[in-house]
This record gives C-alpha cells, sequence and structure tokens, in this order.
C-alpha cells in the first residue's frame, strides 16, 4: 500500500535554492511541493490557499523572518507541520523557530538525505527538538537574559556586588558574567565591554 503524500510548501527568497529543494522532494515517492514563496506575506496566503501539510521555511526572508511566517500559518491552519531549513546558526533563531511551532532546525549545510528524512519525520508526528535541546535552548536563553541585565547594570555604574544584590545572585556569577559578556565582545576590562556595548546599542 503506497503512504499517503505530504504536500510540501517552500518558503525560500533564493530561487535556484528553492527549485533545487523542490526537484529533491518531487523526486521521493511519498511528497510532493505544492508551491514556492519567496516572503512572508506570500508565504501566509499561499499556506492558506494551497493547504499544505508541512512547510519548509528559511530563518531569513525578504519581509521579516521565518518565525513570522511561521507564525502567521500556524494561525491559519495549526495542523500544518514546519520545518526550518537556514544557514542561521544562533540559538536566538532555533528558539524563535521553535517559539512559532517548528518541529524541526536544519543548517543548510546538511546532506539532502537529512533533509528528506527530517520532513518525513515530521510529517508523521515526530519532532527533530528533543527534550534535551530544549531545554539547553532555555537555559541559553536564561543566561543570556541574565548576562544583558548585568550588562545594562554595569553601565548604569552598579558595582558588581551590587549587581549581585540586585539580581538575588553571587558575586562569583556575576563575575563569570562579566567575563562571558568580555569574551563575546571582545573585550578585556568593564569599561571597554560598556564601550563596545554603547557602540552596538546593546544599552543605552
Amino acid at each position: 500500500m503506497k503512504s499517503e503524500t505530504t504536500r510540501v510548501l517552500i518558503v525560500e527568497d533564493h530561487q535556484v535554492v528553492a527549485e533545487g529543494l523542490a526537484a529533491l522532494i518531487n523526486d521521493q515517492e511519498d511528497m510532493t511541493v505544492v508551491g514556492h514563496s519567496g516572503s512572508v506575506s506570500e508565504s501566509i496566503a499561499r499556506a492558506a490557499e494551497l493547504k499544505p501539510d508541512l512547510v519548509l521555511i528559511d530563518f531569513r526572508l525578504t519581509d521579516g523572518t521565518g518565525a513570522d511566517a511561521a507564525t502567521g500559518i500556524r494561525q491559519l491552519r495549526p495542523e500544518t507541520k514546519l520545518i526550518f531549513l537556514t544557514r542561521e546558526d544562533s540559538d536566538a533563531a532555533r528558539f524563535a523557530a521553535l517559539e512559532a511551532g517548528a518541529s524541526a532546525f536544519i543548517h543548510k549545510s546538511r546532506a539532502a538525505q537529512e533533509v528528506v528524512d527530517a520532513i518525513r519525520t515530521v510529517a508523521q508526528g515526530g519532532s527533530l527538538f528533543t527534550p534535551r535541546s530544549i531545554a539547553q535552548l532555555l537555559n541559553n536563553r536564561r543566561e543570556a537574559e541574565a548576562q544583558k541585565e548585568v550588562l545594562r547594570l554595569m553601565a548604569e555604574g552598579t558595582s558588581s556586588r551590587d549587581i549581585a544584590s540586585r539580581l538575588g545572585i553571587s558575586y562569583t556569577t556575576v563575575r563569570t558574567h562579566i567575563r562571558s559578556l568580555g569574551s563575546k565582545l571582545g573585550v578585556h576590562s568593564k569599561l571597554e565591554a560598556i564601550v563596545k556595548a554603547r557602540e552596538l546599542a546593546l544599552v543605552e
């Protein structure tokens, strides 16, 4: 008995990439591409029109992010499955995809067979986001938010010990955050970190 065909909508603003994905997918017996769009607004309209089972989405689009497209699509068709296929490689992008309802986040450097396997897995109700990977994303997000708050208080002239008191964390934890911020910003002192953060508009 032949398996049911998975109807796929491709959301990708690079035509050559979209055509390559379409050829790969249409070459499979159990899946077919029903359409393509290259923007957030068009993808939502196409999803409403074509009613795909699964949407393969790039994260960077001409008028927003794939997370914007995914959110709009899920509002209209909550049953539609979502896979992000992108060159983005940040926790922020992964978390945005997860929040938008994605079941997988795949880097474009992965092999074609991995993309096909992911489509099959997700179409059948599976997810490539494991509980462990989700927990790690949540932990990284909390750490990033804590570091941002430490940076903000540093910019206000608050001492490390006062930062620890205000945030309810240990002085050692504050020092760890400061060292991590210095590494990320490529600086070697609190003053340099503040100057760099202001240059990057991370703090006022």
